[in-house]
């Protein structure tokens, strides 16, 4: 049987580091066009460029990245550094037909919510003006633009790089006649009235940009697509009473349509989803 990349990193660098560290090896990894992100224990930080070569090497990498934090500020931006390979790290990233420039040390990219990124690429038609108000790079834009070929889409970013390379990958995607990039808070910039649906993708206060979702809806409503990260013991109940509550004032009732969980957040919090069907009370 062929050893996996895993097995086969291992090997490589047995002779290399001390044999206590082998198993403290990162198990996962994320790859992103021709860029690997690792996190890495502190133990290992006395080997990281060894350890970044091997995994370029193994996994077909450029350069290697390794996270030092997560996503920080509301520009979303990866706290990473470099340990090995070419410092030019802007890359391509191809996910279900969609092509995405960026690069993984200025902008976010989350592989573990391509799930909700394919399910979002079918899930509109050609009739819907949509509005994306934390649009990024394209993160769920693309794939909508792409697959649906919707009659509008306003994509919406606060982060003037990553709305760079949002208009990179409109045209990149051959969208440009769908898709409307907007730079901007998107409580200043966003439109009125003229949704059918609203995508707000974005994780931490998340509640507070409900009042812009429900103002983008058109008056006969529509769907919102409500991100929120929250203790897996209340994730069916607390995100609908925020949709619900924040609807009220502006005339509208909430009614669950799904419900998804997009992946572990952290030690008993979920990252989870929910498409809300807007109407007029």
């Amino acid at each position: 049987m062929k050893a996996t990349p895993y097995e086969q990193i291992q090997q490589e660098l047995k002779k290399k580091l001390p044999a206590t560290l082998l198993s403290k090896l990162p198990k996962k990894w994320e790859k992103l066009g021709d860029i690997i992100i690792l996190t890495l224990s502190d133990s290992l930080h006395e080997y990281k460029n060894i350890i970044g070569k091997t995994y370029a090497s193994i996994l077909g990498g450029t350069s290697v990245l390794e996270d030092k934090g997560g996503i920080q500020g509301e520009y979303r931006q990866p706290t990473v550094s470099h340990i090995y390979g070419s410092t030019e790290t802007e890359t391509e990233h191809k996910e279900n037909d969609v092509r995405y420039l960026l690069d993984p040390q200025k902008v976010m990219f989350s592989s573990g919510n391509m799930s909700e990124r394919i399910r979002m690429a079918t899930i509109a038609d050609a009739s819907e003006t949509i509005v994306d108000l934390f649009a990024g790079i394209g993160y769920f834009t693309l794939p909508i633009a792409v697959h649906s070929t919707p009659k509008k889409l306003i994509a919406v970013e606060l982060n003037p790089v990553a709305f760079l390379y949002l208009k990179k990958n409109i045209v990149l995607n051959h969208v440009t006649d769908i898709v409307e990039p907007v730079l901007g808070d998107n409580r200043q910039v966003a439109p009125d009235g003229v949704a059918d649906r609203v995508i707000i993708g974005y994780l931490g206060n998340t509640s507070a940009y409900l009042p812009v979702a429900m103002r983008c809806l058109k008056p006969e409503g529509g769907i919102i697509h409500y991100h929120d990260v929250v203790p897996i013991e209340v994730m069916k109940y607390r995100p609908m009473q925020a949709l619900r509550s924040t609807a009220v004032p502006h005339g509208f009732k909430v009614k669950l349509k799904e419900f998804h969980v997009v992946k572990s957040y952290a030690p008993g919090i979920n990252h989870v989803v929910l498409d809300g069907e807007v109407t007029p009370r």
